[in-house]
């Protein structure tokens, strides 16, 4: 790990956890650069048919924003069966997958396809531990480490364990993101990425247009 990643463009913006045909369309009218959309049985935002999750890639058809599947511990032929199906042209990884999962997809899915790996973090130990180098992927994702929890959970960690922090690939922050603290996110952080999912939301799984917005706007006003 030579360098820490420095984007040189403005932050791009992920909405993660959309579940209806309408908050996806919002927000990529808001300025999303991307939506994720939940595989995992065990989210309150799971998308528990395919023609939900159909219903969304249609109503985001030609918008511009790149569409991912988040999955844990799926195996790599329930990925790309959904990948296949759905037309999803990136994938995230939020379970204890091993590097091997990644070099699979990477090797049997569609050329370009989006690869992301997320871990969850609380302290500098968690870092030390990521041996991301083994990881053939398009971006990192870190992530609040809550007990029983994969994400999603609104709750952020301490970004002064990534001063200094080095990554050969873009970094995607998330973890208790909203509005009212991205800014200073990316401003300490500097990350190519930002997600978000609770902190754009009125409850579980439905999404809010103006807090969508607002997000995105505070989240490009940093933009370097």
């Amino acid at each position: 790990m030579s360098r820490r990643y420095r984007p040189c463009m403005a932050v791009r913006i992920k909405i993660c956890g959309v579940t209806t045909p309408e908050d996806a369309h919002g927000a990529a009218v808001a300025g999303a650069n991307a939506i994720g959309m939940n595989f995992v049985p065990s989210s309150a935002r799971f998308l528990r048919s395919h023609e939900r999750a159909q219903a969304l890639m249609q109503a985001t058809h030609g918008m511009g924003v790149l569409r991912m599947g988040v999955f844990s511990d799926a195996s790599a032929a329930e990925i790309l069966a959904q990948v296949e199906a759905l037309g999803l042209e990136g994938v995230q990884l939020h379970g204890s997958e091993p590097p091997a999962l990644a070099r699979e997809l990477r090797s049997a899915g569609p050329p370009g396809l989006h690869i992301w790996k997320a871990f969850r973090v609380a302290a500098c130990a968690d870092l030390d531990a990521l041996r991301l180098l083994e990881w053939p992927c398009d971006a990192v994702l870190l992530d609040a480490s809550i007990k029983g929890a994969l994400g999603g959970t609104g709750r952020s960690f301490d970004w002064s364990i990534l001063d200094g922090f080095r990554t050969p690939v873009p970094l995607v922050l998330a973890g208790g993101l909203h509005s009212g603290n991205v800014a200073e996110a990316v401003r300490r952080v500097r990350p190519a990425w930002v997600d978000a999912a609770s902190g754009v939301e009125v409850e579980p799984g439905r999404k809010d247009l103006v807090k969508m917005q607002e997000f995105v706007s505070e989240a490009k006003r940093m933009g370097r």
